[in-house]
């Protein structure tokens, strides 16, 4: 099998200037490795597409820290080639989207119906093996490679866990397919799950790559009487004017834009930057009683400082959205139902399709703003 191992990280200065060239460091290094066989509870994928995330960046850039070296990759979808012991409801041939928190089914969450918050997933994920047993990839020298979020997926083939994958219909297109498992996943279940965003309601939404995009798209679905987008790259405002937005501007235009909207503040603002800075932000552009709903990654040494009053003095909600609150199973053929329909037009975020050996070269152009879903192929 083929697969994009990172074996150190490259981490950014956040100079603007000094900030690293991914196509010259070449982090990420595609190689052979032994194909390994699914176990108990296990398939064997061929994966036709993969696309690059800011969650992929930001292991690499070492502000997600991830024991290394690791195969990366968590959004993809492919073909079932070999089925391990005990599974039964999925077959060889089977077109699969892989999801990213293959949850467990038995633990508080899962029993809560918060799969995306799988106590056993986040810990075989954080400690890249997966779900039913410790990792199987290795380097030709014998050493271990960590699975990256159970799915491993810029390769040509992986191992992953019955529960990360949702199986879907033959007719949807591999290239809109391949972006359901993370980013339409994510942002429009920010919208739909974590805010229960109704018909009527105001929404601004800040950040506005993949996750960002798909959460306009389920703001502009929910009917919501105001979408407003905000991005400090001005090249991706005619796309979220596609997507949904009926206004769209940079972070300066933000107040503005909202006021002449919503007056006093929108009923959510979702925070699809990683930033602490922009969700501080967020919760002086909602209305009394409105949400913030944090769904950008910001690093881990990042702390928020607001006015503690917004919350108890003015009924202000702050809410955390991992997966976008998803049940992958019921959530992804239901937004599959709504493409279908014409009223989730996914295939805008598809930026462009280049071949695996390119993918470092991809991480520059995901940096820089260049794409929003750059998709390779094996």
């Amino acid at each position: 099998m083929k697969a994009a191992v990172l074996y150190s990280a490259v981490p950014s200065t956040g100079s603007a200037s000094q900030k690293p060239s991914y196509a010259d460091a070449r982090p990420l290094v595609v190689q052979e490795l032994a194909r390994p066989e699914p176990r108990a509870g296990e398939l064997g994928v061929a994966i036709t597409y993969s696309s690059l995330c800011h969650s992929d960046l930001s292991v690499v850039d070492g502000s997600r820290v991830r024991p290394l070296p690791m195969a990366l990759g968590h959004e993809a979808v492919g073909r079932v080639v070999s089925v391990g012991g005990g599974v039964s409801d999925v077959s060889v041939g089977d077109h699969v989207v892989l999801v990213f928190v293959p949850s467990c089914g038995d633990c508080r969450a899962c029993r809560s119906g918060r799969p995306a918050l799988c106590h056993q997933a986040a810990e075989v994920n954080g400690s890249g093996d997966l779900l039913h047993g410790e990792a199987l990839l290795r380097t030709p020298a014998g050493e271990r490679i960590n699975h990256h979020l159970g799915v491993s997926a810029f390769a040509d083939y992986a191992v992953v866990a019955r529960e990360s994958v949702v199986v879907i219909d033959d007719d949807v297109p591999d290239t809109v397919a391949a972006m359901f498992g993370c980013a339409v996943l994510t942002g429009m279940g920010a919208v739909l799950n974590t805010a229960a965003v109704t018909a009527g309601q105001s929404v601004a939404v800040f950040g506005l790559g993949a996750v960002g995009l798909s959460a306009v798209m389920a703001a502009s679905l929910a009917e919501a009487g105001s979408v407003i987008a905000i991005d400090p790259n001005s090249g991706k405002h005619q796309l979220a004017l596609d997507c949904g937005a009926t206004a769209v501007g940079t972070p300066e235009d933000a107040a503005g834009l909202i006021a002449e909207a919503a007056g006093d503040g929108v009923d959510v603002a979702v925070e699809a930057v990683g930033s602490a800075g922009v969700i501080a932000a967020c919760l002086g552009h909602v209305t009394r009683g409105g949400a913030v709903v944090s769904v950008g990654l910001p690093h881990p040494s990042a702390e928020l400082t607001v006015p503690a009053l917004q919350f108890a003095g003015a009924g202000k909600r702050l809410l955390g959205s991992y997966m976008g609150d998803a049940v992958p199973g019921r959530d992804i053929p239901l937004y599959l139902g709504y493409w279908r329909e014409g009223r989730l037009p996914v295939e805008l975020l598809h930026t462009d399709t280049r071949p695996l050996t390119e993918i470092n070269e991809g991480l520059d152009a995901l940096a820089s703003g260049q794409v929003v879903r750059r998709l390779f192929t094996a």
